[in-house]
């Protein structure tokens, strides 16, 4: 035998030898695979960024070896489950049904109304859920009204209240820039949302606190989250003066904003939220005209923490598109990871406290649950030094650059901007 053919032999045996060993180690564990449920909306941007984002943890997961189960080292199974839940809420509930029987965990959801309902079917087969998308803080309230029932539950983004701060954060400072820039005092802003429950808080807290901030509200337009056309809103909102528009959108109608937006040169900075803005996509389906609209999501192009580069670089590598805030399932998986290896079980009630004690920096940046006894028991906690979300903005090319936090308490993230203004609306107010 030559030397070459022998080194290939112990290979192979040391491979089979590994296989084998592999699979013993996950008989003893009592289980050959830990099955993780994506659930989302497999059909759309949003489920699709559910299932890279788990993909992407599971792969790196299961490279380094597993995880780590009472000794044991235990591979990591996605089984995607297509809720269908920006559309129907009943598909949503008979797909968390079936899944329930298959898998021992969940990560996802995306429209809250389904969520809710998702939620009741996920806690009667306590199952821990980790929400990375329906960000009404109802979701989180039942846990603490109801914590026995609703304990498996948890969320790794912020909730919309927290989103609204944000939001009114970047207003203030967008706000300024355009006092700042075309000196203009009295700024008009109009607001356009969902007509959906997620959005009603922020849509509220627009009306009730712009005046505050010096700003005044010409309005509210709510279409359908997922019209085809905003024309007519958009042209109410150009007579009405507006200077801002406030955007909360979560479905496929902040594309048609986007674009129709750019084409008619509204002279008024769009900024706020719109999940359809956030990924690469948007570029392509606006042709372009989407430059210089912002939206609030969990990560963009900066360091946010060690973590947020090397996986956003990875992610447009591999699927040649920009991780959504609903790809935080990336950090989910993880924070599943940590608590089953330090509980050593998949014990759902094992997991609750372990899962409680959660203190992760992940791609997203840092991951810290609140307690049982707060308001929002099991919600992600918001502020400088945990988590904060972003806002990124479009630039040219199709390339986004986080516009926010700037200097906000202290933070700005390295490799974010000062957010800018679109060169029509300059012009436009220029010359009145």
């Amino acid at each position: 035998m030559t030397k070459k053919i022998i080194i290939g032999f112990l290979s192979m045996c040391l491979l089979v030898l590994g296989a084998s060993w592999g699979t013993a180690e996950a008989k003893k564990a009592g289980v050959k695979a830990i099955k993780i449920g994506v659930a989302g909306p497999m059909k759309t941007t949003a489920g699709e960024n559910h299932w890279r984002g788990a993909l992407i943890a599971q792969d790196e997961i299961n490279k380094a070896g597993g995880v780590l189960v009472g000794g044991v080292k235990v591979p990591i199974e996605l089984v995607k489950v297509d809720t269908n839940e920006e559309l129907s809420v009943s598909d949503a509930v008979l797909a968390i049904e079936k899944a329930a029987r298959k898998v021992h965990f969940f990560v996802g959801t995306k429209r809250t109304e389904s969520a809710l309902a998702m939620q009741d079917v996920a806690m009667k087969y306590k199952k821990i859920f980790i929400g990375c998308g329906a960000a009404h803080p109802e979701l989180c309230i039942r846990v603490a009204k109801n914590y026995d029932k609703f304990k498996y539950w948890f969320r790794a983004m912020i909730n919309s209240s927290f989103m609204g701060k944000v939001l009114f954060l970047h207003l203030a400072d967008v706000a300024k820039i355009v006092r700042e820039e075309l000196g203009i005092e009295k700024l008009k802003v109009a607001v356009l949302a969902d007509k959906l429950k997620w959005a009603d808080p922020i849509v509220k807290a627009v009306e009730n606190n712009a005046p505050k901030m010096g700003l005044e509200v010409v309005g509210a337009w709510r279409p359908s989250a997922n019209a085809s056309d905003v024309t007519a809103e958009l042209a109410a909102i150009k007579d009405s003066g507006a200077h801002i528009i406030f955007q909360a959108v979560s479905g496929p109608m902040g594309v048609a904003l986007g674009k129709q937006w750019g084409e008619l040169e509204i002279p008024a900075a769009l900024i706020g939220g719109s999940s359809y803005a956030i990924v690469k996509t948007f570029w392509e389906a606006t042709g372009g005209r989407g430059i210089y609209v912002t939206t609030q999501t969990g990560l963009g192009p900066a360091k946010i923490s060690e973590k947020s580069i090397p996986f956003w670089e990875t992610f447009v590598k591999r699927f040649d598109d920009y991780p959504g805030y609903t790809a935080v399932t990336y950090d989910a998986v993880y924070i599943l990871k940590e608590a089953i290896e330090r509980a050593g079980t998949l014990d759902p009630d094992a997991l609750v406290p372990e899962l409680e004690k959660t203190d992760y920096t992940g791609a997203y940046g840092r991951m810290v649950f609140y307690p049982p006894d707060h308001k929002f028991a099991h919600d992600l906690r918001f502020g400088p030094g945990y988590n904060t979300w972003v806002i990124n903005q479009w630039r040219e090319g199709g390339t986004v650059r986080v516009v926010w936090p700037y200097g906000w308490e202290g933070v700005t993230y390295e490799g974010s901007d000062k957010c800018k203004l679109p060169p029509w609306m300059v012009e436009y107010w220029k010359k009145k």
